[in-house]
This record gives structure tokens, C-alpha cells and sequence, in this order.
């Protein structure tokens, strides 16, 4: 069986698969279906606080992993993606991993302090919290930015993704939040990031451990998928606000990305726009980052920079937020690779080759002087 071959041709898969399969089967648990409940009675499984049995809450080693797991996982997850940061990076895939992630990030925040000022920051537009849309506008498919920059694009635009990794994980949404107003003690940073730093010390440290900890990527984005659907009601998936917020949250991912990133390039004379569009999706482990907000808003709950009330709200929007960036995450796999070809074809019909390194004007003519000698 090709089970992992059929998920994968879903966009965003490994992560959008677990997570509805998660949520289904807790949806079902949730339904306390008498005959179910009774077979897990017979079998001796712990009743719930609230006097249930649930097939995802039977204890031990089963709920730890498929019910309890998701923050652990991420922070995991964070650590194994801090190892990947590259500090050696060429001048030029600099220079583009920089102008790329800043003018995403820009986008983002842009689009998020606008939709808070216009509308209510937790349920905003269709149902769009601000921390959906930042979330969703300022983290990437590092994925399928380098399989298409790999076709497309030329060596620099595949040497940016070092830099574009900072964009993965909830570094940037936290950042983002601290600027709108929301109140992050430096500790809430700390214990979030903390896991990202060490992995980018001892993966710059000695190339042997990020090669080791590069399967962590992929490896821990199912599982921690799986518990983060185990906490939410596929009823979700199906609510107007959801569909609505989630297809709108991917086209403003799409174009707004896409748009500040080519005129940041324009700016810097860069003459392709593979890596800026390629650039303009919804990282599937995204779907991770309103889960780990939450997370340190607890800890500003815990250092009193945070009230309970508010904690409360942001938890709130939690499943609705997963669910919206998740719809995200499939549409802009559709989008993203359509805009890199139709991209192609138009600067190809301008004589502009993306697969060629753009040296400049005299390192050009050197190399097509090179070029006839030989």
C-alpha cells in the first residue's frame, strides 16, 4: 500500500490529513456513542471528569501520544527547524531569503493591523481572528518553495530558503501580536523560542547534528497534526465562517505576499519573481502556530502581563483559527505553484531566464565573452 504517496498528493498532506483524521475521530468520541462507551467500560478504560469513556482519553501511552501530545511535538518540531538555520549563507541567497521573509512578514502585519483596526481582533471578517491571519500570511511551505525555486529558479532563490526558515513556527506571529498590543512578557519569547535558539547552536555547531535532526521536520508534523485535530470538532471544517475565512485568508496570503514581495524585488533590481511568488502560500505547520500562541499566553497569564479573560479569548479562537489556516495551506498549494508558471511564461516572453543567475550587467557580458571562447 502507498498510503504515505496518496496523502502527499493532497496539498499540505502530512499535516492536513493527520489533523482531519484527528478531528474526526474526536468528533465521534465526543458523539459518547452507548455502545461504544460500553465496550470501553468492559475493557476497564478511566471514566472523563465528566462520567464518559472516550477511546482517545483511555490513559497510558494511547492518549499521551494521540490526545496529549501537540505541545511537546511542536516544541520538537521548533527545535529540529531552529537546526536547519544556516548562519553561512552566500551574499546574494542572503539578500533574497532577507528581502522575501521581510516582505512577507511586512504583509502580513500589514493585513493584520488593518483587519483589527476595521474589525474585532478575535472574529474580525468571516470569522477571521487577527491571529489567523498573521499566522497563516507570515509562515510558508518551505517544501514547496524550494521544489519550485529548484525548477523555476536559479541558485540564489533556492539558497534563500536558510533565511526563509526564521518565518516557520510562531516567532514571527508572537512578534507581530507584541506589535498590536497584546501583552508577551519577554519570558513568554523565551520559552517559546528557546527550543528554535539551542537547535540553531548545535546545528551550526556541527553539520553531523543538523543532519541528524533534519527528519525531525517532517517526522513530528503528523503526529503533532493528529493531537491537534484529537482537540477540535470536525463540525468546524463545515461551519460558513471557516470555509469563508479560510479561502479568504489564502487569497490574501497568495496576493498580498506575492504582490509586496515582487515590488520589494523591483526595488532591489532583482529581474526574475520565481521566489516571491513561490513564496506567497500557507505553511501546513502553521496550523501549529495558534496552538503555541496560546501556549504562551499562559505563561504571560502566569507573569501577570495577561488577564484571564483575555487569556481565555485567545484559547477561544484556537480551533476555529487551525481549521481556517488549514483550508489555507490547500488552497495556496494550488495557487502558488499556478502564479510560479504563468510568472515563467510571461518573463520568458521578456527574454528573462529565472534558472539564470542574474549577476548584473558586466558579470553577463563577461560570462557570455567566457561563453564564445569556449
Amino acid at each position: 500500500m502507498r498510503i504515505k504517496d496518496t496523502i502527499e498528493k493532497v496539498p499540505g498532506g502530512l499535516m492536513v490529513v493527520p489533523l482531519l483524521l484527528g478531528a474526526s475521530l474526536n468528533t465521534i468520541d465526543q458523539m459518547h456513542i452507548p455502545a461504544v462507551m460500553r465496550v470501553l467500560e468492559f475493557l476497564g478504560a478511566p471514566q472523563t471528569e465528566e462520567g464518559y469513556y472516550e477511546f482517545l482519553r483511555i490513559g497510558g501511552f494511547s492518549q499521551e501520544l494521540f490526545k496529549d501530545s501537540a505541545l511537546v511535538l511542536i516544541a520538537l518540531f521548533l527545535f529540529c527547524v531552529g537546526s536547519q538555520m544556516n548562519l553561512k549563507v552566500g551574499g546574494k541567497a542572503l539578500k533574497k531569503g532577507i528581502l522575501i521573509t521581510g516582505s512577507k512578514y511586512g504583509a502580513g502585519l500589514a493585513v493584520g493591523m488593518t483587519f483589527g483596526f476595521f474589525f474585532d481582533p478575535m472574529s474580525g471578517l468571516f470569522g477571521l481572528s487577527t491571529l489567523a491571519l498573521i499566522a497563516g500570511m507570515t509562515n510558508s511551505n518551505s517544501g514547496m518553495y524550494a521544489a519550485l525555486t529548484g525548477k523555476f529558479g536559479n541558485r540564489s532563490d533556492v539558497g534563500g530558503l536558510s533565511i526563509l526558515a526564521i518565518n516557520d513556527g510562531p516567532f514571527l506571529t508572537l512578534a507581530a501580536l507584541g506589535v498590536l498590543g497584546t501583552a508577551f512578557p519577554m519570558i513568554s519569547f523565551i520559552a517559546v523560542l528557546l527550543p528554535i535558539g539551542i537547535g540553531m547552536i548545535l546545528g551550526n555547531l556541527d553539520p553531523k547534528i543538523r543532519e541528524f535532526l533534519k527528519p525531525g521536520e517532517a517526522v513530528t508534523i503528523p503526529f503533532f497534526a493528529f493531537a491537534l485535530g484529537a482537540g477540535m470538532d470536525l463540525a468546524n471544517f463545515f461551519n460558513p465562517s471557516v470555509l469563508t475565512g479560510g479561502l479568504t485568508l489564502a487569497f490574501l496570503t497568495f496576493f498580498c505576499s506575492a504582490g509586496a514581495g515582487i515590488l520589494v524585488f523591483k526595488l532591489f533590481r532583482e529581474k526574475s519573481f520565481i521566489a516571491p511568488i513561490s513564496e506567497a502560500s500557507t505553511a501546513g505547520n502553521a496550523a501549529a502556530t495558534p496552538a503555541a500562541v496560546a501556549a504562551a499566553a499562559s505563561v504571560a497569564v502566569g507573569a501577570g502581563a495577561m488577564t484571564q479573560a483575555e487569556f481565555e479569548a485567545i484559547q477561544s479562537i484556537v480551533p476555529m483559527a487551525t481549521a481556517q489556516i488549514s483550508i489555507s495551506t490547500i488552497t495556496t498549494s494550488l495557487l502558488c505553484p499556478l502564479g510560479v508558471i504563468l510568472i515563467d511564461k510571461y518573463q520568458r516572453k521578456k527574454g528573462i531566464d529565472g534558472t539564470k543567475e542574474d549577476l548584473g550587467l558586466k558579470e553577463d557580458k563577461q560570462e557570455t565573452k567566457y561563453a564564445v571562447n569556449d
